[in-house]
C-alpha cells in the first residue's frame, strides 16, 4: 500500500531546491564577507575574488571564457540585455532593426518582441508543428539579409521540447546573423559548448539548476557588441549597473559547478522517474495528451493534457494531496488564458484547458512518483464524473 507523503514538488521549471553547498557558501557570504565587491579595501577585494571564482565557475559550465560572462539579476534580465542591449548598440534607429524569435518563446523574450514591435522595430515569428518542432522552412525564409539578431529558446519551459541551436543557429550564422539563445531551462540539464556553438548570447538563470532565486548570468562572446539596459555604476564591464548580488552570485557558482559534475548522473535517473509517470498516468487516464512527445524533450519535463478535464481543478486535488504541478510558466499563475505555447503548436482547446506541466528533478524518488500514480485514478474519476467527461 502506498502511503501517503507529506509534500511531492514536482514544479522545477518555475524553481529547484537549492543544494546544500549553495546555501552553505550563500550563508558564508552573508555572515562572514559582506562587503561591497566594488570597495577598494581588502575586506572587499576577499568578496571580489569571490565573484570572480563563481564567473569561472559558470564559463566552465557552458565551455565560455570568464571575461564572456555577465551577472545579472535572473533569466529576465539576461534575456532583456541580449536582445535590447544587441539592437541598441548595432541599429542606428528601431527602423533599421529587424529581430526574428519563435512564437514559443518565454514570456521575458515574447514580451520584449512586442515592445521591440511598438518602438519601431521590424519583428517576425516562426511558427512550430503539433509536436512543438519549429518549422524549418519558415524559419530559413525569415532570417532574411535586413535581419538584426533572432533569438531561439533551448528548452521549452512549459513543454520541455528541445530546439536543434546547433542546426538552427548555423543558418542564422552562416547569413551573418547573430544568435541570442535562451538557456534558462536547459543549462544545467544538457550539455552546451559555447565554444562550439554559433552563437553570440546565451541566458541563464540560477535558480533553474538548484541556485538561488535573484542572480542570472548573460554569456557575451568576444566582439559582441551591447549597451546597458540598465543605467548607474561601471559594474560588469560597464554593461549591469548595480552592486553585484555577492551571495547570490556565489551560489550561482556553486550550482553550475555541481551541475558540470554531476549533470551525468542525475539524468538517466530522472529520464526514468519521468517516463515512469508518464506511463503510470496513461494507464490511468488513456486519453491524455503528452504535449511535444515525438519532438525531443529535455528529460525532466511532462506536459500532460487531460482532455475534458480542467487544469485548474487539476492543480487544486493534487495541491490537497500535497503534490505540487503547474499548468505553465509560474510568472502566469492566475491567468485564465489558454496557453500561448500550446495555442501555437495548434492543438484542440479541449487539449490546452486540460494541461499539466510535470518537472522533476534530482531530489525527486521512485517513491514520489509512486505515490503520485497511486493517487491519479481515483483524482481523474473525481474530476471526469464531476465535469461529466
Amino acid at each position: 500500500m502506498i502511503m501517503a507523503i507529506r509534500r511531492v514538488y514536482l514544479d522545477n521549471n518555475a524553481s529547484t531546491l537549492p543544494l546544500p553547498e549553495v546555501i552553505d557558501a550563500m550563508m558564508t557570504l552573508l555572515r562572514e564577507e559582506y562587503a561591497n565587491p566594488s570597495s577598494p579595501h581588502q575586506f572587499a577585494q576577499s568578496a571580489k575574488y569571490r565573484v570572480e571564482c563563481a564567473r569561472q565557475q559558470v564559463a566552465d559550465l557552458i565551455g565560455a571564457a570568464p571575461k564572456e560572462i555577465i551577472f545579472t539579476s535572473g533569466g529576465t534580465e539576461s534575456i532583456n540585455l541580449a536582445i535590447r542591449g544587441f539592437l541598441q548598440a548595432n541599429t542606428p534607429e528601431p527602423s533599421a532593426g529587424r529581430f526574428v524569435t519563435t512564437m514559443v518563446e518565454h514570456s521575458a523574450v515574447f514580451r520584449v518582441a512586442e515592445r521591440l514591435a511598438a518602438d519601431g522595430y521590424d519583428v517576425d515569428f516562426v511558427g512550430v508543428d503539433k509536436h512543438g518542432r519549429i518549422d524549418q522552412a519558415e524559419w530559413d525564409a525569415k532570417l532574411t539579409p535586413e535581419t538584426s539578431l533572432v533569438s531561439l529558446v533551448h528548452a521549452n519551459n512549459e513543454t520541455g521540447v528541445v530546439f536543434d541551436v546547433a542546426k538552427l543557429g548555423a543558418v542564422a550564422s552562416d547569413r551573418g546573423i547573430p544568435v541570442h539563445v535562451d538557456a534558462v531551462q536547459s543549462a544545467g540539464k544538457l550539455p552546451i559548448d559555447v565554444s562550439s556553438l554559433p552563437i553570440s548570447l546565451l541566458s541563464m538563470s540560477a535558480h533553474k539548476l538548484h541556485g538561488p532565486k535573484g542572480a542570472g548570468a548573460l554569456y557575451q562572446k568576444r566582439r559582441t557588441r551591447l549597451a546597458p539596459v540598465l543605467l548607474g555604476g561601471g559594474h560588469e564591464r560597464n554593461l549591469r549597473a548595480g552592486t553585484e548580488n555577492v551571495p547570490g552570485i556565489v551560489g550561482m557558482g556553486v550550482a553550475a559547478e555541481a551541475a558540470k559534475r554531476d549533470c551525468g548522473e542525475f539524468r538517466p535517473r530522472v529520464t526514468a522517474l519521468r517516463d515512469r509517470l508518464q506511463r503510470g498516468i496513461l494507464e490511468a487516464f488513456p486519453d491524455a495528451h503528452i504535449n511535444g512527445l515525438k519532438a525531443e524533450r529535455v528529460y525532466n519535463t511532462a506536459n500532460i493534457s487531460f482532455p475534458g478535464l480542467e487544469s485548474e481543478a487539476i492543480l487544486i486535488l493534487l495541491s490537497e494531496a500535497g503534490i505540487s504541478v503547474s499548468s505553465g510558466p509560474a510568472c502566469s499563475s492566475g491567468s485564465v488564458e489558454l496557453s500561448r505555447v500550446l495555442k501555437a503548436m495548434g492543438l484542440d482547446e479541449r487539449i490546452i484547458r486540460g494541461a499539466i506541466r510535470f518537472s522533476l528533478s534530482r531530489f525527486n524518488t521512485p517513491e514520489e512518483i509512486e505515490y503520485v500514480v497511486s493517487l491519479m485514478p481515483q483524482l481523474l474519476s473525481k474530476l471526469s464524473t464531476m465535469c461529466g467527461a
